[in-house]
């Protein structure tokens, strides 16, 4: 799935009560937007920011203190090419940061350029993490994957599974044992670093579950607020499988943990059969238990094959 593009009408509307910023100038640019030429220009949403001192094309440059000097405190003719510099580099959004004012030359740049200018009273290295970490989730790698997408014992878990196992009245139950509800049927997963997957739920779907004969279920309107979560970063996915499956594809006691790669994160995975009786939550929360012990660093079958080894060199 291709980034999407965001306006600077969006930007200063998204930031308007966190930053506390004015429109100044180059209002009627209200649509301009940062494009695939900038998303391609730019290593990640995060490089989409940057200093005047070390300008770089298609991003959004942060004037502070510093930086409005090296536009004023020189000749008039340095101060004018300096300033024109600016437009040739085509930022999308310039921003006053710690409460600034701009030169008459930079504002009359911008309407002729077209370029909006805001301004804010916060401080530089504010303004830019702010921007930063907004910029990288737009601009994230991102797809869909079919499941149900979980907060179980504080860990994000992704149940898929073959069709027909009923993955959503596994959710069901899950709910009902207290754990929380991301997503239903389709997740949209975004890749916001290099090693970590945040999934959240399409706005069409939110708090919603399906479940068969029974239909759709508002899982906020029935069990309240803490039964939902906006989203989680992806650590678990969960495959259900049937006995057939399990047997012919899988390993029974896999000597490397299971990893299934989303959008080039290898993300830990555990299968589980699916046969009438089982008590398939239970199994599923005990997978869960078992990968957290995992990531703090306890391996149960690594202990299991050193445990055997000491009892074979034992016994020689």
């Amino acid at each position: 799935m291709k980034p999407t593009v965001v306006s600077a009408d969006v930007l200063f509307e998204d930031h308007r009560g966190q930053l506390k910023w004015e429109w100044v100038a180059g209002l009627g640019a209200s649509e301009r937007r940062f494009d695939e030429v900038a998303v391609r220009a730019a290593r990640s949403g995060a490089d989409l920011v940057g200093y005047l001192n070390y300008i770089h094309p298609y991003r959004v440059q942060i004037l502070g203190e510093r930086e409005i000097a090296y536009l004023t405190n020189a000749t008039q003719e340095d101060c004018a090419r300096r300033i024109s510099r600016i437009v040739t580099l085509e930022p999308p959004v310039l921003v006053l940061a710690d409460s600034q004012v701009a030169p008459d030359a930079l504002v009359a740049m911008c309407e002729r350029a077209q370029i909006p200018m805001f301004a804010t009273a916060e401080s530089s290295a504010f303004v830019i993490d702010v921007l930063r970490a907004y910029l990288s989730k737009h601009f994230a790698e991102r797809t869909s994957m079919h499941g149900v997408f979980m907060d179980i014992l504080g860990l994000g878990v992704l149940i898929t599974g073959e069709s027909g196992l009923g993955k959503s009245e596994l959710g069901l139950e899950l709910i009902s044992r207290g754990n929380g509800l991301v997503a239903d049927d389709a997740v949209d997963l975004y890749r916001i670093n290099q090693t970590t997957i945040e999934g959240r739920c399409p706005e069409l779907l939110q708090n919603l579950l399906e479940v068969r004969g029974i239909g759709l279920l508002d899982i906020r309107a029935i069990f309240g607020e803490t039964a939902v979560r906006r989203k989680m970063r992806l650590k678990l996915i969960v495959h259900l499988v049937r006995r057939e499956t399990l047997e012919r594809e899988y390993e029974r006691l896999p000597y490397e943990p299971l990893t299934q790669d989303v959008l080039g994160v290898p993300i830990r995975k555990a299968v589980i059969q699916v046969v009438a009786g089982r008590n398939i939550a239970v199994l599923v929360e005990a997978a869960v238990r078992n990968t957290i012990l995992q990531l703090r660093g306890v391996d149960t079958y690594q202990e299991f094959v050193e445990r055997h080894r000491r009892a074979m060199e034992k016994d020689s």
